[in-house]
């Protein structure tokens, strides 16, 4: 949940782990920032509910988590199975790329973006440093816990104020591309399809939670755009 699972996912993997260690029966409850897990096993009920910290999107943890699963109901030994399955979730490798791959990869995205719409080599360039520059501050912020939402003005307003210098110093002629290529890297498109997902497969109320997230995360890059825009006093822009 923690790193963008789809809600079917965790609850068909929680389920399948704990029928595979042991339990009689497994139900699970998501909320959008907690989940209820109920176990049954010997007639003894227990439940325990886990906050769900919201973490930067990360499928490779989320493939290990599955192939754990997998190895556990494919175990024939069970003497040490419980053992054996708590140290492999220890042992979840959580390395992520470096932060300046990471930013440079980015800035390409947006200035490759900027490209095929029709930008200049300059506009290309100016997008690239944009892009670049606003996902090193997404990262900075995002690691010293800074509010989503601010951490989305704050980026949206520096990657608008990188991109908007196109418009004083002549650079190319479509300076409109650079402003919106920048911020391409706002898009919520991952909590987006999540959220369509859980509300197709029944969670309803989890899938409307994470649309409204992702539209607040919207919202907040707007709000970043125009304050950079009226503080150049850029008073058209768009396509």
């Amino acid at each position: 949940m923690q790193y963008g699972a789809e809600s079917a996912v965790v609850v068909d993997l929680s389920k399948r782990l704990g029928i595979a260690l042991g339990m009689n029966s497994v139900e699970c409850s998501l909320n959008f920032n907690a989940l209820t897990l109920t176990t049954i096993c010997d007639e003894r009920c227990i439940t325990t509910t886990r906050d769900t910290i919201n973490q930067s999107i990360n499928v490779n943890l989320l493939v290990q988590i599955q192939q754990i699963v997998n190895k556990t109901e494919a175990a024939t030994n069970n003497n040490e199975l419980i053992d054996l399955t708590t140290t492999a979730f220890d042992k979840l490798d959580k390395t992520v790329y470096p932060t300046w791959i990471v930013c440079v990869f980015v800035g390409v995205s947006c200035a490759a973006f900027a490209y095929l719409n029709g930008g200049s080599w300059a506009i290309t360039a100016v997008t690239f440093i944009a892009g670049m520059v606003a996902m090193f501050t997404r990262i900075y912020l995002s690691k010293h816990h800074f509010n989503p939402f601010i951490t989305i003005i704050v980026t949206a307003f520096i990657a608008s104020l990188i991109g908007s210098t196109t418009y004083y110093f002549n650079v190319g002629d479509s300076a409109d591309i650079a402003v919106a290529s920048s911020v391409l890297l706002l898009v919520p498109s991952f909590p987006l399809i999540n959220s369509l997902s859980d509300i197709l497969k029944g969670y309803v109320n989890i899938g409307i939670g994470r649309a409204v997230f992702a539209y607040m995360l919207t919202l907040s890059s707007c709000v970043g755009i125009v304050m950079a825009l009226i503080l150049l006093q850029i008073q058209h822009w768009g396509f």
